[in-house]
């Protein structure tokens, strides 16, 4: 069964031509391999219609966008709609990234109405979750993932849960430089698809994608992706740069 995804956000990063420079690198790579699961861009949205023009020829590559509201249109003033990012071209969107929630204080309620919104709208959601250091160090960690997940993911229909991807993104390891271990991010994966088996069955929990972000570089990440129930990554930092983007490609390629 093929649940590997990798994933791509650029965040708050690169201008319309240096991401438009970055998605040709990628695309002289992906013509040539075929990529054997999906590989998503999440590039700012100022660059998304171009960069979907730019991934469309190649199957299996897919942009996405890292934001939208949860409403389709009114007087929200410089907020974008989900309308809006699917004729840009996204196919997916970005939801519940921790930089999101702490941030600009995105809580359940709004993360949940976004998702229904994208869904409705017939786009895929890679929603992320995951603990803080104080969860961490308090070993609360699971209760609080699962109950991250209970507050928006767990409120979807089974039908909608095909259209679900989920991200462990621990926060304590987002551009500090850390990440946790492979043994780590393991437990954390292997507790989620137990807990998606208890709630939609087990189809559902065996087809349902789950990665891993957080500080996911070629240097650690072939012991990650090693993990059985870790199916790829949502990469930060290391999608902006094609040679390290492709070498994630080929390192979860060659997972089992």
């Amino acid at each position: 069964m093929n649940r590997r995804i990798l994933a791509g956000n650029w965040k708050m990063n690169t201008t319309p031509k240096e991401g438009e420079a970055l998605a040709r690198e990628l695309m002289e790579f992906f013509s040539e391999n075929n990529p054997e699961f999906p590989v998503l861009l999440f590039p700012p949205a100022t660059h998304l219609a171009n960069i979907s023009k730019i991934t469309a020829s190649i199957q299996n590559l897919s942009a996405g966008a890292q934001n939208a509201h949860s409403e389709e249109k009114g007087a929200f003033t410089g907020e974008i709609s989900v309308p809006m990012i699917k004729e840009a071209g996204a196919e997916y969107l970005l939801v519940g990234h921790s930089e999101r929630r702490t941030l600009f204080n995105e809580n359940d309620d709004f993360l949940l109405k976004k998702t229904e919104q994208a869904l409705k709208q017939g786009l895929k959601v890679v929603f992320c979750f995951g603990e803080a250091l104080e969860a961490r160090e308090a070993d609360n960690y699971l209760s609080f993932v699962q109950e991250q997940l209970e507050k928006v993911v767990f409120k979807l229909s089974e039908v909608n849960m095909g259209n679900i991807v989920l991200a462990y993104e621990p926060i304590w390891a987002i551009g500090t430089g850390k990440n946790a271990q492979p043994e780590q991010a393991q437990e954390v994966h292997a507790f989620v698809r137990k807990i998606l088996a208890e709630k939609y069955g087990t189809k559902i929990a065996e087809t349902t994608s789950i990665l891993y972000g957080g500080s996911c570089k070629p240097s650690n990440a072939k012991a990650i992706f090693a993990q059985k129930d870790v199916d790829g990554g949502l990469i930060g930092g290391a999608s902006l740069k094609a040679e390290d983007f492709i070498q994630l490609y080929k390192l979860l390629n060659a997972k089992n």
